[in-house]
């Protein structure tokens, strides 16, 4: 009897490859003895060589599409998995073109026009929504679509934790973001360092690729790396894991901590919203600003107090911009602030 090969789409971003894991799930569990295939952009290879339901990994450089060269290979390797189903799970231009140009007789589910199971992409409906309908409409039970689990991907770091001379419970901050995006960058992760350190709280930032440097004087957090280089998805996914509690911008890492089911605060900069991106899906709350620029260090500490210390700050926020922690101390976990339920849902 023939194999059935099934061949996925998901080119990125980091938060869209790891939303989407509830979704491979739920594909392997409705084809379990098909050979499923992942097309991917090279970033993200190794998340899904390691990934437990997926067979292989097809790259896609994403070069030009006038590009005749590039094209006509990424053609040959895509029909070469001979694919009985495709799904679609990028539904770009780009995607939309591969259907046309390299696929239109493979049954493919997407939005691409003319595909057999095409759907359109309401704007105001996160892709997890989406592609969960979608599943659905199908046939497929796609109970796992919304609940996406990263347990597999996360590292053992006690070592790592070891060395920093880190010892749990601790908060991550998340304070960058992709290099197009800095508008979602809120400016204050200094001092709120600054804050978690006199509240006895170690914070811990993980810099990625393109900050390898950018945090290295950064009063008061612990930055982590691995032979001065930046740790891979996996053990960012370990510090994550064990974390207490994560505050970021909306970025990759951010979603990670969503789908590891850690609580935590997320800042929002119009027009990104949590329902716009899945977080609403997850135990983490948010804050929606129309310029981070000009969203207080105030809210911040107010929300983070009500959620993870339960308790007013011990120091007034203005003198956060001043202050520095004490040097050579050691940032010693308060038993007695540790404690943090299911936060709700009271954003702003």
């Amino acid at each position: 009897m023939k194999r059935t090969h099934i061949l996925i789409i998901k080119l990125g971003s980091l938060g869209d490859v790891v939303q989407a894991e509830g979704l491979y799930r739920d594909i392997r569990a409705h084809h379990p003895d098909a050979l499923i295939t992942v097309m991917t952009s090279p970033p993200y290879r190794d998340f899904f060589e390691r990934c437990p339901w997926v067979d292989q990994v097809l790259l896609d450089p994403r070069k030009a599409r006038w590009n005749l060269a590039a094209m006509l290979d990424l053609r040959a390797k895509m029909r070469a998995v001979k694919a009985d189903m495709v799904y679609d799970l990028q539904q770009s231009r780009r995607t939309s073109f591969y259907y046309r140009w390299f696929m239109a007789d493979v049954d493919w589910m997407g939005k691409a026009p003319g595909c057999k199971f095409q759907f359109p992409n309401p704007p105001h409906r996160c892709a997890m929504d989406q592609y969960a309908d979608q599943l659905a409409c199908l046939g497929i039970p796609n109970g796992n679509a919304l609940k996406p689990d990263l347990g597999w991907m996360a590292d053992e770091v006690e070592p790592l934790l070891r060395e920093a001379g880190l010892c749990t419970p601790y908060v991550v901050l998340v304070p960058g973001s992709s290099k197009g995006h800095k508008n979602k960058r809120w400016p204050h992760y200094r001092e709120l360092a600054i804050f978690l350190t006199l509240h006895g709280l170690a914070a811990v930032i993980v810099p990625g690729p393109d900050e390898r440097t950018t945090f290295d004087s950064f009063t008061g957090a612990t930055v982590l790396k691995r032979d001065d280089c930046c740790l891979d998805y996996f053990a960012l996914a370990g510090v994550i894991k064990n974390a207490a509690f994560v505050v970021g911008n909306d970025t990759g890492p951010m979603h990670i901590a969503a789908h590891l089911q850690r609580f935590g605060l997320v800042l929002f900069n119009k027009p990104s919203t949590a329902q716009k991106t899945g977080m609403q899906h997850s135990r983490l709350n948010w804050l929606q600003s129309d310029n981070l620029h000009t969203l207080p260090l105030a809210r911040v500490v107010a929300e983070i107090s009500q959620r993870l210390l339960n308790r007013p700050p011990i120091l007034p926020v203005d003198s956060l911009r001043k202050a520095t922690p004490p040097a050579g101390s050691p940032m010693r976990w308060n038993s007695k602030l540790l404690a943090i339920g299911h936060p709700g849902r009271a954003n702003t």
